[in-house]
């Protein structure tokens, strides 16, 4: 199947119906090998010293790599099967931006990267990671 603007907004509608993504609020735009998420900073995602827990970060790199592999397989869904994560900077305040990139790709192993950015364009963290195929077909998946 060719990939096509569709697939892109089908992608972003199923991200939005995920419930997970009812408490972290985030946004998705998802392009031919690439995916940016945005999510505004809450005092709820903060651990004891007062910023943002490094699960929030992880979610907004894996999310990003995951939605920009998506975006190029078209018939099944794909599965994190590691995924790294590198904090560089506290963040505390504002919205962050986590841009995906597809760095690598064969026939079943997909290697995608993404950074995270604070509100000044500073990187505040980083990520990468390997993704599958599975047999599971997109048209099974989320209620969309």
């Amino acid at each position: 199947m060719h990939v096509t603007e569709d697939h892109y907004r089908h992608l972003e509608r199923l991200y939005a119906s995920a419930p997970i993504n009812d408490y972290f609020r985030p946004q998705l735009r998802v392009s031919e090998g690439q995916a940016e998420v945005t999510l505004r900073v809450r005092r709820d995602f903060y651990h004891a010293a007062r910023a943002i827990h490094g699960a929030v970060y992880f979610k907004a790199l894996d999310d990003a790599a995951f939605f920009a592999v998506a975006s190029l397989v078209t018939d099944v869904f794909v599965l994190t099967v590691t995924y790294n994560v590198y904090l560089t900077r506290p963040v505390s305040e504002g919205t962050l931006r986590a841009v995906g990139r597809v760095v690598h790709r064969s026939k079943q192993l997909f290697i995608a990267e993404a950074e995270l950015f604070t509100d000044d364009g500073k990187p505040a963290a980083r990520g990468s990671g390997s993704f599958m195929r599975s047999t599971i077909p997109w048209s099974s998946v989320g209620d969309v």
